[in-house]
């Protein structure tokens, strides 16, 4: 899987080249030095390069026109014309081997986006791309298709949720490309919606609380501005999912935060423009284009017959959370069985996935936490409303459904903490047997620096047997991926308060083959 050192020099170098177009973010000139810098620089492409979707015979590949990505209006100071944007796909990061190139408009209607889905590719090969418009070249992006069905092979994979542009730095963006993994998975709460917070933010956050498309455009535009995400962007494919800030805090289906009449109304519109701007700005195929207020982003994607990677939705369909939002007492509204976290449609699909699935490894990219977190050690159960806990006859019809599947392995974000966990037949029954396990991720910057414990989470390790780590550190997970185990790094930074930390890995566990449940490294 992994290509030349050259090569991947290349895409680093390129997407420090990225950085350096974003204004007030200029990267040093040592940076600057190397094959992936462009051609002709410019300013167009100040928001970078990113790939994602990756199939074995095709990649869908990205970038977004702004020549000023903080104009107020979210159209990145370009005109009300279509542009003309070329790319081209090569084996080489010098372009010597072309082996796709073609050209689509970039138009006012979408942001001047381009979402290029690369067809008639080789499975299981790098590949490098890049684009032109009006005599300038974009810097030079990695990617990698899906190997072909039945092949097995060895996969890195880093997962990242929970980005605050005003709570810190995106350095773990930067560590995870240094990582060089295969693929990225994004969990949820790629943005965030809030306006700057004076008290709490160490970078400057514009634009107001992001209600209209407007604001939506102009907030992605200025998380692309940022270096290290750019970096990340440019060095392998990614497949994401949203949470809640995508759009506003806590919603839930068709219901906002607030529950007023006037609220509800007004927010099936923030909802249609939030999603037509996250999908303008992210590697999605056409098939998860909006359709008024409905994105259809729940997904499965193939790693040959090494992992199925099954992208679950849960706010577009979810029921409202019981007994309001934070942390409340079980009660019988959670045991509800109509009650659905995924809505129905999308818990049979995701069950006959799990039931049809001949891979290795059955992989959860969701956002909420699955395993059940009771945050009081005592007699008492208290849960959180917002996670699989405030719905739990969904989530125990899809654990039922794991027995079918080889393998299962949850992925969560959400939290701004990193936790490892068994996934119980019984969670209150320490005795019963592992069904899975759940690998969540602590935030990029959400929470600002974090601590390496807290109270909180003391109190929820305490009283859940099955929870074997946490910090709450800022970081991210690496994982590799393996016809034998899959090992889950928990990568953490010890600020990000400041630019440029390293990160060192906290704890490591694996899952091995048929043998569901964590061991520690």
């Amino acid at each position: 899987m992994p290509g030349s050192p050259l090569s991947r020099r290349s895409v680093l170098v390129g997407g420090a080249v990225l950085a350096a177009a974003a204004p007030a973010l200029p990267a040093s000139a040592a940076e600057l030095r190397g094959v992936g810098r462009p051609a002709r620089p410019g300013r167009l492409f100040t928001l970078g390069v990113a790939s994602g979707e990756p199939l074995p015979h095709g990649v869908v590949l990205w970038t977004r026109l702004a020549r000023d990505p903080l104009a107020e209006d979210g159209l990145g100071g370009m005109p009300n014309q279509e542009i003309k944007v070329d790319w081209e796909v090569a084996t080489d990061e010098r372009f010597r081997h072309v082996v796709q190139r073609g050209h689509v408009d970039a138009a006012p209607r979408s942001a001047h986006s381009v979402h290029v889905e690369a067809n008639g590719l080789r499975p299981g090969t790098e590949y490098f791309y890049r684009f032109r418009a009006r005599g300038e070249i974009s810097p030079v992006g990695r990617t990698r298709t899906a190997p072909a069905p039945g092949a097995l092979g060895e996969l890195t994979m880093c997962f990242a949720s929970c980005a605050h542009y005003g709570e810190g730095y995106f350095t773990a963006y930067r560590r995870m490309a240094e990582d060089e993994p295969g693929l990225i998975l994004h969990l949820g709460d790629y943005q965030y919606e809030y306006a700057a917070n004076a008290s709490k933010d160490v970078r400057e956050v514009h634009g107001p609380e992001t209600v209209t498309l407007a604001n939506y455009r102009q907030r992605h535009a200025q998380y692309k501005t940022d270096p290290d995400l750019q970096l990340a962007h440019s060095v392998a494919p990614w497949l994401v999912v949203f949470d809640d800030h995508e759009v506003e805090n806590n919603w839930a289906d068709e219901i906002p935060e607030a529950k007023s009449e006037t609220q509800g109304q007004a927010f099936l519109q923030r909802r249609r423009d939030a999603l037509q701007a996250y999908y303008e700005n992210m590697p999605l195929r056409r098939e998860s284009m909006p359709g008024g207020i409905n994105m259809r982003l729940y997904r499965r994607r193939a790693w040959g017959s090494l992992a199925n990677f099954h992208m679950l939705d849960t706010r577009q369909y979810r029921d409202d959370q019981a007994y309001g939002d934070g942390n409340k007492p079980d009660g019988p509204d959670l045991h509800v069985p109509q009650r659905t976290i995924t809505g129905i449609d999308q818990e049979v699909w995701l069950l006959d996935g799990l039931r049809d699935s001949r891979a290795r490894w059955d992989v959860l990219g969701q956002q909420v936490w699955f395993a059940q977190m009771d945050h009081d050690p005592g007699p008492a159960k208290v849960l959180p409303m917002d996670a699989w806990d405030g719905y739990q006859a969904s989530r125990q019809r899809v654990k039922a459904g794991f027995d079918a599947a080889r393998n299962v392995v949850v992925l969560t974000g959400d939290v701004h903490s990193h936790w490892a966990a068994d996934i119980k037949a019984d969670f209150d029954d320490p005795d019963s047997r592992n069904v899975a396990v759940e690998l969540t991720t602590t935030s990029v910057t959400s929470g600002r620096d974090g601590s390496e414990t807290n109270a909180g989470g003391d109190k929820i390790k305490a009283a859940n047997e099955h929870v074997h780590f946490y910090s709450a550190r800022r970081g991210y997970v690496r994982t590799r991926i393996t016809p034998n185990l899959v090992r889950a790094d928990y990568r953490v930074l010890p600020y990000v308060s400041s630019a440029g930390a390293p990160a060192a890995t906290a704890a490591s566990f694996v899952t091995q083959d048929r043998d569901p449940g964590l061991h520690a490294v």
